[in-house]
């Protein structure tokens, strides 16, 4: 790894980490990146994941007073994000990289229109808090949150949007106590998922290393300005990069 690609990684990842702490998303930066630099998608997926794991679980920090307020539901969401989110990573390390590289560009493309969508994803939510849980809708929104965690052990960007959706399905209404609920499962299938990568020998430590040393830095310049950066911003400019990034992907998919 010679010095610009260090320097690319490092930077990368402290975008990514100041986009999580705004807007979520930081993904759709950073495995781009490793796969310019080189590295195989599984591997780059894995490290990815392993870079940002830290910035991410510090994201419940930002909500610990809104925990005790949705602890009720964590007997019903841990397990089965644990399990899918074990499943999903688990999915991962037996993929090989032609497989995982086919579907990289579909991956991108799906995560940037979650992102795109978030403000539907949002209504649907409130408007769901609104009218309340129906008797029949936790058995509806566990195996959904099972499905996402699924998802974010295989890829990862874009569950935090899926599982809000799935929050305000269940009648909730305070958008901090969802943000602290969605922040604490969604860093446990990333925490599960690093763990299934690290024992399966697929993160590139030394990329590994730069990047969360980056990603930490832009975690804590990002939780100092999540307040003042617009979300719709940093959201408008995450939803173009995917999209050009899809795009590109699409074009070496189908040129090779």
């Amino acid at each position: 790894m010679d010095t610009t690609e260090a320097l690319g990684l490092a930077a990368s990842a402290a975008a990514a980490g100041m986009i999580n702490a705004v807007a979520g998303g930081g993904t759709l930066l950073t495995f781009p990146v490793l796969m310019f630099f080189g590295t195989p998608p599984v591997q780059a997926n894995a490290t990815s994941t392993v870079a940002l794991v830290i910035g991410t679980a510090g994201s419940i920090v930002g909500f610990r007073k809104q925990l005790p307020a949705v602890k009720h539901w964590l007997a019903k969401f841990i397990p089965v994000s644990v399990l899918g989110g074990w499943l999903g990573s688990a999915l991962l390390t037996h993929s090989s990289n032609k497989f995982f590289a086919n579907l990289v560009p579909y991956l991108i493309l799906f995560a940037t229109l979650l992102f795109l969508a978030q403000g539907a994803f949002r209504k649907l939510a409130r408007r769901d808090a609104s009218t309340g849980p129906s008797p029949h809708s936790l058995w509806i929104a566990v195996p959904f949150q099972f499905a996402v965690a699924v998802y974010g052990g295989y890829f990862g960007a874009g569950i935090g949007i899926l599982m809000l959706a799935t929050l305000g399905f269940l009648g909730l209404k305070d958008i901090h106590e969802m943000n602290a609920l969605k922040n604490l499962l969604g860093s446990l299938i990333n925490v599960v998922a690093a763990v299934c990568f690290i024992a399966a020998g697929i993160v590139d430590w030394p990329k590994a290393i730069v990047m969360t040393v980056g990603a930490l830095i832009g975690y804590t310049v990002g939780a100092h300005l999540s307040l003042r950066i617009p979300q719709q911003m940093v959201r408008h400019l995450i939803t173009g990069i995917g999209l050009v990034i899809s795009a590109v992907m699409f074009y070496r998919q189908f040129a090779s």
